[in-house]
């Protein structure tokens, strides 16, 4: 057996980020009556928000902006595209979202029986996640993905970033792993796949969206969880 632990990022890999964000603003549309301030059309919203919440997490990343700055520039930009200027709405959206969204229990098809399946088989596994520690902890609480990890790094704990070199020696440093014998699973061939490859890891690409390969070569390619059994 290669490898002995298993790294694992939890966001649009194992948990449904899009599926569970959509659900929880669509409800915050109806309870904060986002209709009647203006915004009909609840896919165009959802929409626009995505693309602000992309680009606000990429000036995260590259230390541009703060936390604070990210959580509240999402909702604050997603309004002003409807021309609506209103800050307290903002900051209502914000923190009804924040509350609301680590309760969502949407995972990808299998994540629970694959993750079930490595354990018995005898690997250890963990998850390095770009998010904050009390939301990541929720989320794997609620949706009962808790049991199944021995570590879970949070930027917000390691205080670093994937694609970081440091997130993931640290990670390696709280498993009592070494690279050779390790492996990370996730979604995002930038910050998942190179950032592991960048620290002598192997890793393996989850692409469910059909992206194409630039220039980034994964040790392993699957399009469903269900795949990692061939591999392990």
């Amino acid at each position: 057996m290669k490898y002995k632990h298993l790294f694992f990022d939890l966001d649009h890999t194992l948990w449904d980020f899009d599926a569970n964000a959509r659900a929880t603003l669509q409800q915050l549309h109806i309870d904060l009556d986002l209709p009647g301030k203006g915004i009909h059309d609840f896919d165009l919203f959802y929409k626009n928000y995505l693309v602000h919440n992309e680009k606000l997490w990429a000036r995260y990343r590259n230390g541009y902006i703060k936390q604070e700055e990210l959580r509240l520039k999402r909702m604050w930009l997603t309004l002003l595209d409807f021309k609506i200027a209103d800050e307290a709405l903002a900051q209502q959206l914000n923190e009804l979202f924040l509350q609301l969204l680590p309760g969502r229990t949407i995972l990808f098809p299998h994540t629970k029986e694959v993750l079930q399946y490595l354990l018995d088989k005898g690997y250890q596994l963990h998850l390095i996640t770009n998010g904050f520690e009390e939301t990541q902890h929720s989320k794997l609480k609620y949706s009962g993905l808790s049991p199944f990890f021995r570590e879970v790094i949070t930027s917000e704990g390691s205080n670093s970033l994937k694609p970081e070199k440091e997130i993931f020696d640290y990670a390696l440093g709280r498993a009592g792993a070494v690279a050779e014998e390790s492996i990370m699973i996730g979604d995002s061939l930038e910050i998942d796949v190179a950032g592991a490859l960048n620290a002598g890891m192997d890793a393996i690409h989850v692409n469910f969206t059909g992206a194409v390969d630039e220039g980034v070569k994964a040790t392993y390619v699957v399009t469903a969880l269900k795949e990692l059994e061939d591999i392990f």
